[in-house]
This record gives C-alpha cells, structure tokens and sequence, in this order.
C-alpha cells in the first residue's frame, strides 16, 4: 500500500498548496485537540479525512476556516493566512445540518450570501455560474422556489453545497455532509459531489465516519490518530476514474477499505 506520511501531498508544480499546516496546534483550556499537526494539500485534489472519535477532524476543519485560532503552529491558505483567505473567500464549509432559513425558497437561500454582502455594502465575488445554474448545477432545476421544508434531506444538502458554490471557492470543506442521510441518498449525493468536483476543479477537503465513503470519494485519505489529534498516516486511492458504484464491490475496493479499518484500529 503506497502512502505518505507526514510530508507533501502531490505536486504543487510550484504553485501555493490548497491548505498548509507547520506544527498546528489547537487547546481548549488544558486540553490539546490536535498536536503539532503537520499537513500539505494539493490544490485541486479530493482529500477525505478519517479517524476515530476525539481525533480532532471537525476541528482539523475549524482550524482552517478560521473559526477557531491556532494555539501554535502555522496555518496558510493558498499561501494566505486564514483570516485573508476568509475575507477573499477563497473557501467555503458545507456543515452537516444544510442550515437554509425555513422561509426563503431554495434559490433565495442560493443567493443570501449576495444579500448579504449588498446589505453590508460588500462586494462579493462570485463564479461564472449564478445561483439558478448552480442550482441546476447540482441536480435541483424546477425547485429553485421550493421552499426546505417541500425538499428531502438530501435535496436541503445540495442547496447548501450550491450556495457553498457560489463564490467560486477554490477549497470546499465539508464536516460529514451525508452523515444524516440513507444510504441510496448518500450514494447517489457521492456520485454528484463527485461530477461537481471533476467540473469546478475545487479542492475538497472531506471529513466522513464511513471508511467506503471515504475510499470512494477520496484520491488521498488522511488518517488521523486521536488524544491528541495527529497524523497517523496520507493513503493514496489508486481506483478507477470516474467513480462508480460498481468500483465498491472490486477486490482492490474492499483491499483498502480494509487496510484503512486496520490503521483506525490502532489510532
């Protein structure tokens, strides 16, 4: 099994990295979520993030994004630091919980990051798509004007991910998006965030429980151990391009999910 640890992920052909961590470090109080965290991602490349409870993969996340400060260490963003790369918007985070206000449609709810910035006289970039084409972009043309409670859980997720879209982010961070779905929704929502990815080129960066999710989805899965959280080990996914459902039920499939589960058993 070909893997990487703790060093560069890719090549960067001498461009900045999606993502760069030197010795990152976050505490609460006493307590140390991530240790010394020393981490590289390639721009354009899909990585999943995997490891067992209190390893620190949702605040591995936070930490980029810049909702929570780095106790030590060095986080940059396409050579930015994170507080830059937020205010030029050069991410987005797709939660769990799609949090679309129950009173605007889906395409209202597409579009408030532009009320927003107008309202506080706020130019905010966007891509060459608008929020009707992005809506369709992710498989939702004809319900731009319904309203979340008329969509399912799974539809409610692509609204979120269409407004993460919206400003053409060039790293998209999502905190286990599927996890509340079924599992032919979640099936169907890995093939699109799939096509989604190979159409925008935008660097993902995927956190996930479910070690065939994470194999599907990810071209580099990082392992990481818990108490604190630290790199445990960068696993490349050599697989077939483009994914399919079929790919699951390959030998080479099931050979990595299960040398993933026995690296989670030891973190």
């Amino acid at each position: 099994m070909e893997t990487l640890v703790g060093q560069p992920v890719g090549a960067t052909h001498g461009s900045a990295p999606a993502a760069r961590l030197d010795a990152a470090t976050v505490r609460f109080g006493t307590y140390t979520a991530i240790d010394k965290l020393d981490l590289e991602l390639e721009a354009g490349a899909f990585y999943t993030i995997l490891g067992p409870s209190g390893c620190g993969k949702s605040t591995l996340l936070r930490l980029v994004s810049d909702l929570i400060p780095a106790a030590g260490g060095d986080v940059s963003i396409f050579g930015k630091t994170t507080e830059e790369a937020r205010l030029a918007r050069e991410f987005a985070f797709v939660f769990q919980d799609a949090a679309l206000l129950p009173w605007r449609s889906a395409l209202k709810n597409v579009e408030l990051p532009l009320e927003i910035g107008r309202k506080r006289g706020v130019a905010i970039p966007t891509g060459p798509r608008n929020p009707r084409e992005l809506l369709e972009l992710v498989g939702l043309k004809g319900r731009e004007n319904a309203l979340p409670h008329e969509l399912s859980g799974g539809m409610r997720q692509r609204v979120a991910i269409a407004r993460a879209l919206l400003c053409q982010p060039k790293l998209l961070l999502m905190d286990e998006p599927f996890g509340a779905l079924d599992e032919m929704t979640r099936d169907r929502l890995n093939l699109q965030l799939l096509d989604i990815w190979r159409e925008t080129g935008t660097t993902i960066l995927f956190v996930t429980h479910s070690i065939s999710e994470a194999v599907f989805l990810g071209q580099k899965v990082i392992m990481l151990r818990a108490n604190p959280g630290r790199l445990r080990e960068i696993v490349d996914i050599d697989l077939p391009e483009p994914r399919q459902m079929k790919l699951r039920d390959t030998p080479e499939f099931n050979r990595y999910c299960s040398y993933l589960r026995e690296l989670l058993e030891t973190c």
